[in-house]
């Protein structure tokens, strides 16, 4: 599928500082940082991709303490809600919404 256009150079480097900071990579996305600032993408958008970034890796952190706790036994003392993305009720077949928000109220999807 040659025909198919390539994604442009900000959006690869906007995807790669996010997925290397949701999954704690050593090099936190630094290298693709510079690249953004360079092409001269604006900080606001920067500063976006990375609390959806933080907030999607926070959120998967908590949930695997939460599956932790409740296999190991050991209940955790601060009971923070692990409600997210993609949860299911289970009274309902009806799927929630896939989406959860940053503490400033950006939609992570």
């Amino acid at each position: 599928m040659s025909d198919d256009p390539q994604l442009h150079s900000s959006i690869v480097a906007l995807i790669s500082l996010a997925s290397g900071i949701a999954a704690k990579h050593p090099a936190m996305g630094l290298c693709q940082l510079n690249k953004l600032k360079q092409m001269g993408i604006p900080e606001s958008q920067i500063n976006t991709v990375i609390e959806i970034a933080r907030h999607i890796r926070d959120e998967a952190a908590e949930k695997i303490d939460a599956v932790f706790d409740e296999k190991s036994g050991i209940g955790s003392s601060n009971n923070t809600s692990t409600k997210g993305c993609c949860d299911t009720n289970e009274n309902t077949a009806k799927e929630e919404s896939c989406c959860s928000s940053t503490s400033s109220g950006q939609s992570c999807c």
